[in-house]
């Protein structure tokens, strides 16, 4: 990873960290699903760095929570 990244990448691992107990709806998600696909389009048909980082950002969060309720005996 270059030191460009390095700042981006500690941004979203905090953000992360902070709202790891978010829950986010269908509605919300599909929302992010189009903006992505628009910011795509906008961008010569790559994916904005941004974005990348952000959905990954996500997938994190996914699994913090799914950890956290399969510890605490939600399912």
């Amino acid at each position: 990873m270059n030191r460009s990244m390095l700042l981006p990448v500690c941004i979203c691992l905090a953000s992360l960290s902070l709202a790891a107990c978010e829950h986010k709806g269908p509605a919300e998600r599909a929302g992010q699903k189009v903006d992505h696909a628009a910011d795509t389009i906008k961008n010569g048909g790559e994916e904005p760095t941004g974005d990348k980082l952000q959905d990954e950002a996500e997938k994190a969060r996914d699994r913090a929570n799914a950890t956290v309720d399969k510890a605490s005996g939600d399912h």
